[in-house]
């Protein structure tokens, strides 16, 4: 069966990160999303080719994740509906109409087909993609005294310094440079040319090409663009005292995640000075920058007061 890729997506529900980019080229797992979603498809038996006129089509709109288990059904079957069990949006759909027939009985869900809302949803994609895994992969160097617990990728010219411990799945890029003494607990990708340094813990996170985590900070549970630099000390909150899911503004209104823990979303070339401390769930636009020792309680856009 042939698929294509439905145009539907909202940009603003995933700003800062899409501020210089397309949704379909935030990366998940070193890869951008685009590609994932295509490779989904070829796994689910569809061919991207070009499908003649009236011919059936597997649509997938461009903002939904749907692993190529959930989408089998369809095209074993030639028919039917795959929708979001949250909202009942429909996700994917036997075309050729861009738009997806009635709502029936017989329509289907699946664990591993949602809607991507917002930002922080890229973790559950990079999640998943990095839980499929199946074994270790190591082109870089890696220390003799390297603690690695579960399954790691490390890309060409990448360095794990002495001292660091790996909880899996974590995915690394080339030429980037961990430690020494960091720690780094899956499932997380860490793109080209990053630099994690002395004592930094990193947790569930996607940093994306370029980027810098200075010694003795924390990342956990956040999105990092591309050259972004948290200086010395760090620290991006993940968590409520109360622990109910955290809330963050989003085109205005205030919003709940849906998640207990989420950290910092930052866009592209964002620089924190030493000691910055980050509320749970706030965002940061390209460019932005803090002054060292400043807790940014709300988001920020370049020149925003603190």
């Amino acid at each position: 069966m042939k698929a294509r890729l439905h145009e539907a997506g909202d940009p603003v529900a995933f700003e800062p990160l899409t501020v210089n980019r397309p949704l379909g080229a935030c990366p998940v797992a070193n890869r951008p999303l685009r590609d994932a979603q295509q490779e989904e498809l070829r796994r689910a038996g569809c061919s991207l080719d070009p499908a003649q006129p009236g011919e059936p089509v597997l649509i997938l709109r461009d903002d939904a994740w749907c692993s190529a288990e959930a989408l089998a059904p369809l095209v074993d079957s030639g028919a039917g509906i795959l929708r979001d069990a949250q909202e009942g949006v429909a996700l994917a759909w036997i075309g050729p109409a861009d738009a997806p027939p009635e709502p029936r009985p017989q329509d289907r869900t699946h664990p591993e087909a949602f809607l991507l809302r917002h930002a922080w949803d890229l973790l559950r994609v990079n999640e998943l993609l990095l839980n499929r895994i199946p074994d270790s992969c190591l082109e870089g160097i890696l220390s003799p005294s390297v603690v690695v617990d579960g399954r790691l990728v490390l890309g060409k010219g990448s360095v794990i310094l002495p001292g660091v411990y790996i909880e899996g799945p974590v995915l690394i890029g080339q030429n980037t440079r961990v430690g020494p003494n960091a720690y780094l607990r899956g499932p997380t990708t860490i793109g080209d040319e990053c630099r994690i340094g002395q004592a930094v813990e990193i947790k569930n996170a996607i940093l994306m090409a370029g980027s810098t985590v200075a010694h003795l900070s924390y990342c956990g549970d956040s999105i990092l663009g591309e050259r972004v630099n948290l200086g010395g000390g760090t620290i991006t909150a993940n968590l409520r005292h109360d622990h109910r899911p955290i809330r963050t503004e989003v085109a205005g209104r205030l919003i709940n995640t849906g998640r207990r823990k989420c950290g910092a979303i930052l866009g592209d070339g964002v620089h924190t000075g030493i000691h910055t401390s980050l509320y749970p769930g706030r965002k940061l636009w390209p460019g932005a920058t803090t002054r060292p020792g400043e807790i940014v309680t709300h988001d920020l856009r370049p020149g925003d007061p603190t």
